[in-house]
């Protein structure tokens, strides 16, 4: 019987590669669609997969949405803003919880839907990155199991079937290296936006594409590694792989490494999350090794990219430098896509919030939601100075 799921974020990159899955294959059923804004897609979504219920978060587009779909034979009830994304998680159809959602907010979803006994399919990296001990205990608690949606992460997970138990020496998350792999300092001074949005071999977002070509996703994957397979950081190693196609390998006590591989196609993790422990067939490509017969690693340069370091730095700093980090990255990130700072700024901007933080609360989620929203108003300050030639 298909998996009864709500995909949270259904309008986004992961969100629209989840239904091509449901589409593709049937291994679930749509019950609840929820996006921020984009009620155009979210309409065609509607009619096509006729959820019992549908969430935008945007208040004023919830109400448009409702009367359009007042004037159609569509049963779909809409509810609006965060509160109506709270609900959607809660009701008793939903099964599976995918949380495609892109940055802290969410959080508080994520936590609802745990604390609703639901399985969580996880793509929303930033919910571990903010709060990994709390959602972590949450599900324990709750025996509800994360699936990661992450190509790196579902990789690691798929690696450690068949192996639980044994001693993890080395967890290896490779990175395609982004657009600027091979650029030199000077180069990098004049990135443009379309530059940054070109991404060698994935198809994402443009904040995870522009986090791809900064490194920060790759720290951001370090952090959520740690929580989600219990791991100190210093057994986490990022490689650089040009070619995506081993997307990440565990290497145990005795030598052997376990890799899993495939072509760089987030629909293949993302159906594995749905379908776990079953494997199904889909229509997908398959990787021809004979046409891909050259796999490089390499180190990842950190003088060029310190927002790798910067997260490691936040993860062994604990507390809620984690939160600062991406917090002050979402704010950075966000300056970058308006085109109202320099590429090089996003890294500089978080490394002065990550230097100014010094309020030591407990993590609460509280606490995570007041920290977040203060490492964004600092960034959003500190880039007017920046503009001003002060910075």
């Amino acid at each position: 019987m298909p998996k009864k799921i709500a995909v949270l974020g259904s309008t986004g990159s992961i969100g629209t590669q989840t239904l091509d899955v449901v589409r593709a294959t049937g291994c679930a059923e749509v019950v609840a669609l929820t996006a921020h804004a984009n009620i155009d897609l979210l309409e065609k979504q509607i009619h096509e997969f006729q959820p019992k219920t549908a969430v935008v978060t945007d208040e004023t587009k919830a109400a448009e949405l409702r009367a359009r779909l007042a004037l159609t034979n569509t049963q779909t009830t809409v509810w609006g803003g965060m509160e109506g994304m709270l609900a959607v998680v809660s009701m008793d159809e939903v099964a599976c919880v995918v949380n495609a959602i892109v940055g802290n907010i969410g959080l508080q979803p994520t936590l609802q839907a745990i604390q609703s006994g639901k399985a969580i399919a996880l793509a929303n990296k930033e919910t571990l990155v903010t709060s990994g001990q709390l959602v972590m205990d949450a599900a324990k608690a709750a025996d509800v199991p994360i699936l990661p949606i992450d190509s790196e992460h579902s990789a690691i997970h798929q690696c450690l079937r068949g192996n639980e138990g044994n001693r993890i020496r080395t967890l290896y998350l490779t990175a395609s290296g982004g657009p600027f792999r091979t650029f030199t300092e000077a180069e990098l001074q004049s990135v443009t936006l379309a530059d940054a949005l070109a991404h060698p071999n994935w198809s994402m977002g443009a904040k995870i594409t522009i986090d791809s070509a900064t490194m920060m996703n790759k720290g951001l994957e370090v952090i959520e590694a740690k929580w989600l397979f219990d791991v100190p950081a210093d057994t986490i190693t990022v490689l650089t792989h040009p070619q995506s196609v081993v997307h990440s390998m565990i290497e145990y006590e005795d030598g052997a490494v376990m890799a899993q591989m495939g072509e760089p196609d987030m629909r293949v993790p993302i159906q594995y999350a749905l379908s776990y422990p079953a494997r199904l067939p889909n229509p997908f490509p398959k990787t021809d090794f004979f046409a891909r017969n050259t796999l490089t690693f390499e180190p990842p340069n950190r003088q060029l990219f310190p927002c790798l370091d910067m997260a490691y730095e936040a993860l062994n700093a604990g507390g809620l430098m984690p939160t600062v980090l991406n917090g002050a990255n979402e704010a950075a990130v966000a300056l970058f896509l308006r085109e109202e700072i320099r590429f090089l700024d996003i890294a500089l901007l978080i490394e002065s919030a990550l230097s100014a933080y010094t309020d030591e609360n407990e993590l609460s989620v509280e606490a995570v939601l007041q920290t977040d929203a203060w490492a964004r108003r600092f960034v959003r300050q500190r880039a007017e100075t920046l503009r001003g030639g002060l910075f």
